[in-house]
């Protein structure tokens, strides 16, 4: 009698890998969902900065409750805290007359 076990080759054949796992897979989603949320912000930067970088520093935000245009001044309460997002309509304004002319109020605070 043989020392050892005799498998078919059914049972010792090794079985190829999928090309395309479980893991390859979630990993794909979850590189998916970063370059979906940031390719946004990352593509309308340029856009963002373009009149920021020639001294326009009055920011105009949309108002998510609202829709309601609003202007921030440098040294306003929440003016470091806003963010402007070309995408929503919001933009920079060289001058507050500039800004009141395009239908934008200023902010309260």
């Amino acid at each position: 009698m043989p020392s050892h076990r005799f498998f078919s080759p059914r049972y010792t054949k090794k079985r190829a890998r999928p090309r395309f796992t479980m893991e390859a897979f979630y990993l794909a989603i979850i590189a998916a969902g970063v370059v979906g949320y940031f390719g946004v912000e990352i593509a309308d930067m340029p856009a963002a900065l373009a009149n920021f970088g020639s001294g326009c520093k009055i920011k105009g935000n949309v108002s998510i409750g609202s829709g309601e245009r609003i202007y921030h001044l440098p040294g306003q309460e929440y003016y470091d805290e806003t963010r402007i997002s070309p995408q929503y309509g919001e933009r920079w304004f060289c001058s507050e007359a500039e800004a009141r002319a395009a239908g934008w109020r200023r902010a309260g605070r």
